[in-house]
């Protein structure tokens, strides 16, 4: 799972078991595995990308974006150029 590392899911699920009252609470530990369990699934479900996938993508598009701001400079100074003064 690129999401969430294996720690924070640990966190968000003992959080969860923790919320639960205290007469369950026996069963705290079948419920933190449980709640894990539920959360990779469903997070396994949604269409995420993981931060290196999504900083390349960040990176070629500021290239792009620099890319397309010279390009309408250059696009005016033709412009300017052929346009009769």
């Amino acid at each position: 799972m690129s999401f969430m590392n294996s720690s924070s899911l640990d966190d968000l699920a003992r959080r969860l078991a923790d919320s639960v009252p205290e007469p369950v609470r026996a069963f705290a530990r079948d419920l933190e595995g449980n709640f894990k369990a539920v959360l990779q699934a469903q997070l396994a479900k949604l269409d995420l990308i993981n931060r290196q996938e999504f900083d390349v993508q960040a990176a070629i598009l500021e290239r792009t974006q620099a890319k397309l701001t010279a390009m309408e400079a250059r696009l005016k100074e033709l412009e300017a150029r052929l346009t009769p003064q």
